[in-house]
């Protein structure tokens, strides 16, 4: 274990004085029916325990059978990372003991991953495009869950006690490594994390996970290393295990890089361990000495035969591969129109789907991005809620937009309509009709209430005849108020000039 961290370094003094590196590990839960090597189902929530086989319990005898969808999947993250897919592979036994690993070794993969030497281009906020080289990426099993009960932590240490659930031992996964992540200097932090969001979005679109990374369909273990210069040797690295958010990501890379800078400034030594990620204050603390792969004894695994998808297989999933992400962004940023950093804020809104959904309702781009970026943003931020959260469809915003562009309804009343949308009155159609909101288009009415605003302010009357249009807003404003605002101004204005002559 590493002694007491002398003060952190204030983070961009670090990173002026030293080189990061990042290294992640990413873990994707696969969205299989059936367990990686039983046919145990897999549901997020069960009662513990009651989703177990002989095979995910390691009972004597059991002998395991290798999930096809799992590969599949696995060939299919495989080709969107732009990995080759290896002609055949096998499984390792990698030994540990631990509660939540009844076999007391786990079924992975070593020296023969199913997918190995891709790259991932990351785009960051503004624009910069980070490209992260991929050593490998593996097919695996989860370990079971532990619940420590009694300590302040829920970590072991301090407990009464712990439970053991074996629902998750067993569960097919995925495990993605990096190769060492160099050059992103002061921006670490940020190609972390830009990282992560990019392979959850992959996940999600490929539809091989939920990639919910608060139920830990998503985990990332982050490497990180600090050195004198670019040109230096590697340093000393720590592992923070199991971060479960974008932004705790990012945050454990700017703590490790102020912790190691403290360490190194003060002669001391950064130890290879695994550490343990605090959401509260950002700070990381230490777990254990961290293995060397010699330390888990990898053999390969005698109970399954090699896994070898023919060339024919691989070329069929590469062909049903959806349009990936990024390619998905450049492609609607050429169809909308958008400039690059409204595009940008869109994709940061986490408003891209909705935008497209919308624009698929009928709207035009500018409309849809106008509301999602504008009125809805807005109340969401109220309300403390994501914009996909709120009480309202895409397809709902189409049909409040074309009853704008139809003349039935204003801006100002389209958004007298979005409340009782959000209030669940029903669709803009059925709240612009229950609310009395269309827009008076007869002239008759209007008429009505403009000979009375003329009536009211005989003075602006005199104004506007003398040759003064300026002050006719005040007309204007008057029918509008005495109208609820359910007039078309343009034919307020046209009405009122005529009456006066």
């Amino acid at each position: 274990m590493t002694t007491t961290t002398p003060a952190l370094v204030a983070y961009d003094d670090a990173v002026r004085r030293y080189d990061p590196v990042i290294g992640i590990e990413v873990h994707v839960e696969l969205g299989t029916r059936t367990k990686m090597f039983c046919p145990a189902e897999q549901s997020f929530g069960a009662e513990p325990n009651t989703q177990t086989t002989p095979v995910s319990l390691g009972l004597p005898g059991a002998l395991p059978v290798v999930n096809g969808t799992a590969v599949e999947y696995a060939i299919r993250i495989g080709l969107a990372l732009n990995c080759q897919i290896a002609e055949s592979c096998r499984f390792a036994r990698k030994n540990y003991f631990y509660p939540d690993v009844p076999k007391n070794f786990q079924t992975s993969q070593y020296d023969e991953p199913i997918a190995f030497e891709g790259w991932l281009d990351v785009e960051l906020e503004d624009g910069t495009v980070h490209r992260v080289e991929i050593e490998r990426a593996h097919m695996e099993e989860d370990a079971g869950k532990n619940t420590h009960v009694g300590g302040s932590a829920g970590r072991i240490h301090g407990a009464e006690y712990s439970l053991v659930d074996y629902n998750r031992a067993g569960v097919p996964l995925v495990e993605i490594v990096t190769k060492p992540i160099t050059g992103a200097g002061e921006r670490a932090p940020e190609v972390a994390r830009a990282y992560v969001q990019a392979l959850r979005d992959i996940f999600r679109v490929l539809d091989v996970s939920e990639a919910r990374m608060e139920r830990g369909n998503v985990r990332a273990d982050v490497n990180l290393s600090l050195r004198a210069t670019p040109e230096s040797p590697l340093g000393t690295r720590t592992e923070t295990k199991n971060v479960n958010s974008f932004r705790s990501v990012e945050r454990a890379v700017r703590y490790e890089i102020s912790r190691q800078a403290a360490l190194l400034d003060a002669g001391e030594t950064v130890i290879q361990e695994t550490r343990h990620f605090h959401e509260e204050d950002g700070s990381t603390s230490p777990g254990r000495v961290k293995s060397d792969a010699e330390d888990y004894r990898y053999f390969p695994e005698p109970d399954l035969v090699p896994v070898a998808p023919s060339r024919e297989w691989v070329e069929e999933i590469r062909a049903t591969l959806p349009e990936l992400p990024q390619a998905r962004r450049r492609r609607l940023h050429d169809e909308w129109g958008f400039a690059d950093a409204e595009m940008r804020d869109v994709v940061n809104a986490g408003a891209l789907d909705l935008i497209e959904a919308t624009v698929a309702a009928g709207a035009t781009p500018a409309a849809a991005r106008k509301w999602w970026m504008g009125e809805l943003a807005r109340r969401a931020k109220q309300d403390e809620v994501e914009l996909a959260d709120l009480a309202i469809t895409p397809a709902q915003i189409g049909e409040l937009q074309r009853l704008v562009d139809s003349g039935r309804i204003n801006d100002k009343i389209a958004r007298q309509v979005l409340d009782g949308v959000l209030a669940g009155e029903g669709d803009p159609e059925a709240v612009v009709v229950a609310r009395g909101l269309e827009v008076v288009s007869d002239d008759g009415p209007l008429l009505e209430a403009i000979d009375a605003a003329l009536a009211a302010q005989p003075d602006i009357v005199e104004k506007v005849r003398g040759g003064n249009q300026g002050p006719v807003g005040a007309i204007i404003g008057s029918v509008m108020k005495a109208t609820r605002g359910q007039a078309d101004a343009k034919r307020v204005r046209e009405l009122v000039l005529e009456r006066i002559g």
